[in-house]
């Protein structure tokens, strides 16, 4: 039988740090003016603290009978004095300390190696103040990216950078990243940011590293290229190129082609040319964007979901819709909803009133008597002229869907002709060449006219050329987030 009697103890150790008489060590802690001479015992501190028995180790008293005397200059003397009646008495008060104090308590137990201290304390901020640690973000990052020991603290801060990049990466100062917390934090698959914001974060950070370097690439020498590809090269195979739109690519890459190897800066043009093209790279797959459940916070609609609107938004971007990336979300674009049949009524009156002279509209359109939606992007304006005449554009393009959660086997139809792209006339709604057509007998009537063909558009949308009822449809400005 074994009877322990810890709580006396302790109690008598603490007194011990207390007493004036039988120290030996003198521990000088704090920095100008807060600086404080605490009394220890050096067998007491190099039982319990590994790091102080290595500093005590090569300060040993010498023949004269002079007590040892250390510094720890980074260590504030009220953290410390915490510290010290851990190490005594193991107990540790709690009671009004902020976030901070325990941010600090935990990198000074890191520090002297109380690894019982050190586990204890990331368990409780993780569980008990994880509100607080979002506050004091950038600190508890720099204290777990400096140290292997502290990784429950690191995988908290990951974790919070992934999840919500926007209450990280856009509140503190970015920059001060250590390498190895930005490639952990952009080699992770559940990253929920865009691609080319991750690019450019990456950018942003390799710049601070290099404040002499003027921002704009064009600027650059070769030797500056170089600079900056060195700074880089540990964090560039993270960011996912192969992932980019065709326009992102163009107007965000193209620039730093320097900063990459020249295999891999071919393979990319080759893709964005030729989508088929054979690459020597390893694509890796997209991130695994959640898709977005509330999708009213994108678009407003009874007729579309986020699946088709993802797809539509890829159609815009030019990006390619593959087996990889078709189920994932992609919402770039705040849908604003401009005009909604059942609402507003289904004449081109309506119509023309409620959405001339917006650029960048998509119209969906639900067909009566089955699941099957249409519609159509007009990058430029509907127009109402006193005489009816033909715009034009370079990019629109009609669509259909069977049903709204049959977004993979969706019909894209690209304009061929690019002289009769819509059809502007008071007496038609949203009408695109003569391949998706949309109109009534004069301004103030319901539509009467309503079908497809093929005319100046790649490809026919509807197999029935006959005319088809609406159900309801809407139309969309689209903005840019």
């Amino acid at each position: 039988m074994v009877v322990q009697f810890f709580s006396k103890l302790s109690q008598n150790y603490i007194e011990l740090l207390k007493d004036d008489e039988y120290y030996d060590i003198t521990i000088e802690v704090g920095e100008d003016p807060n600086v404080k001479i605490f009394r220890a015992h050096k067998n007491i501190l190099c039982y319990r603290s590994p790091y102080l028995r290595r500093v005590l180790s090569s300060n040993k008293k010498n023949n004269d009978n002079i007590l040892s005397h250390i510094k720890l200059q980074s260590t504030s003397p009220k953290i410390f004095q915490i510290i010290l009646e851990y190490i005594y008495g193991g107990i540790l008060s709690l009671d009004e300390k902020d976030t901070s104090d325990f941010l600090k308590l935990l990198a000074t137990a890191d520090k002297l190696n109380l690894q019982e201290l050190v586990d204890y304390l990331q368990g409780y901020l993780i569980e008990n103040k994880s509100e607080r640690l979002e506050q004091y973000f950038e600190f508890a990052q720099q204290i777990s990216s400096n140290s292997n020991n502290l990784l429950r603290l690191q995988e908290f801060c990951t974790n919070l950078m992934v999840q919500s990049p926007e209450k990280v990466l856009k509140s503190l100062n970015f920059t001060s990243l250590s390498e190895k917390s930005l490639i952990s934090l952009i080699k992770n698959d559940d990253l929920q940011m865009k691609e080319i914001e991750i690019w450019e974060y990456v950018l942003k950070w390799g710049l601070a590293k290099n404040p002499t370097l003027i921002p704009d690439p064009k600027t650059w020498s070769d030797d500056d290229f170089e600079t900056m590809k060195n700074t880089l090269q540990h964090c560039l195979p993270f960011v996912r190129f192969f992932c980019l739109s065709p326009k992102e690519f163009s107007q965000k890459v193209r620039p730093y082609q320097k900063l990459l190897n020249q295999q891999l800066y071919e393979d990319l043009l080759n893709f964005y040319l030729d989508p088929d093209s054979v690459t020597s790279h390893n694509i890796q797959l997209p991130r695994k964007i959640k898709i977005d459940e509330n999708i009213e916070e994108v678009i407003c609609s009874l007729i579309v979901n986020s699946g088709i609107i993802s797809t539509i938004s890829r159609w815009i971007d030019k990006i390619v819709i593959n087996d990889n990336n078709f189920n994932e979300s992609y919402l770039p674009y705040k849908f604003e909803l401009l005009l909604r049949g059942s609402r507003d009524g289904f004449t081109p009156k309506k119509f023309h009133e409620l959405c001339d002279n917006k650029p960048n509209t998509v119209t969906f359109i639900k067909i009566k008597g089955t699941e099957e939606i249409i519609g159509g992007y007009n990058p430029v304006i509907w127009e109402s002229p006193k005489m009816a005449s033909w715009g034009k554009s370079n990019d629109s393009f009609i669509f259909s869907f069977k049903n709204k959660n049959n977004f993979k086997d969706a019909i894209l139809s690209n304009l061929e002709n690019k002289e009769y792209p819509f059809w502007f006339s008071s007496t038609a709604g949203p009408y695109f060449g003569n391949d998706f057509v949309i109109c009534a007998l004069n301004e103030s009537a319901d539509y009467n006219v309503t079908r497809c063909s093929k005319r100046f558009y790649e490809k026919k949308i509807r197999n029935s050329e006959d005319n088809f009822t609406i159900e309801d449809y809407e139309v969309f400005h689209l903005i840019k987030k």
